[in-house]
């Protein structure tokens, strides 16, 4: 169980309707009328909390949950500031807090961005690029991938250009990737030495790797990500705020798409 912002939004969803339904059924138990004018005041705030935790406990648990790009790990598709929204049930229904999967629905695939429970520490959340599914055999040498004895296409796009505090990423080579089938950007920083090596992604787990290749803690370091950790896909930039990006606010990349 994480003790997280899940578990005390339960905690307060529960509170606040056992004590808007307990006091409804003292009402009930003297034959009295309800009345605002003489409710109490814990009863008021909890008739007045209760439905609003339980749509926002809803919304966080089984639809979608919003989350902040907190580094650069993942550039050039997703920037430091960009808040995104992440598909809760596309892997499945999970009970909220304990994260028990009781209705599966579609299984992570290659190219997917997620959002998991770090396997270090279940209280941070990461979002990483699923790179193997289980069975595959990835190999990453000399800054290319290659899956299950494929090598993974890549075309140049040139000069990378950082903006804001993705501003030290400038002059990286900036790639188009064809992960089979999955087209997204990469950056890779020539001369930079980063984490090599072959994996073989075991039943239930998954292999993640940032979209910034040179400037990632990722499978590469920590090994794999178990299926009981992933929290989501995320599909959708919905905010851009980075204080140090010209005009602060990114309206260029409100409403883009993840791919």
């Amino acid at each position: 169980m994480d003790f997280d912002f899940s578990f005390f939004l339960l905690i307060g969803t529960v509170v606040t309707g056992i004590i808007w339904g307990g006091y409804l059924l003292l009402l009930k138990s003297k034959g009295d009328v309800f009345d605002e004018s003489n409710e109490p005041l814990i009863a008021e705030y909890a008739r007045s909390f209760f439905p609003i935790l339980l749509i926002v406990l809803l919304l966080r648990s089984f639809l979608a949950e919003p989350f902040r790009i907190p580094s650069g790990s993942m550039m050039p598709t997703l920037l430091v500031g960009d808040f995104i929204l992440v598909n809760k049930f596309t892997y499945g229904i999970r009970l909220p807090v304990i994260n028990k999967k009781i209705i599966s629905v579609n299984e992570p695939q290659r190219g997917d961005i997620v959002v998991f429970r770090f396997p270090k520490d279940p209280s941070v959340d990461y979002i990483k690029r699923i790179i193997g599914v289980p069975g595959d055999k990835i190999v990453y040498e000399n800054k290319r991938l290659t899956i299950n004895g494929q090598p993974v296409t890549e075309v140049s796009l040139g000069r990378y250009e950082g903006v804001g505090q993705g501003q030290d990423m400038t002059g990286a080579e900036h790639l188009l990737e064809n992960l089979t089938g999955v087209e997204h950007s990469i950056l890779v920083r020539q001369g930079v030495t980063s984490a090599e090596g072959v994996y073989v992604v075991p039943d239930g787990q998954y292999f993640v790797m940032g979209d910034n290749r040179d400037n990632s803690n990722d499978g590469r370091y920590w090994g794999f990500v178990p299926e009981e950790n992933l929290v989501g896909k995320a599909f959708f930039i919905w905010m851009s705020w980075d204080l140090e990006r010209k005009g602060i606010i990114g309206l260029d990349r409100i409403g883009t798409a993840l791919k």
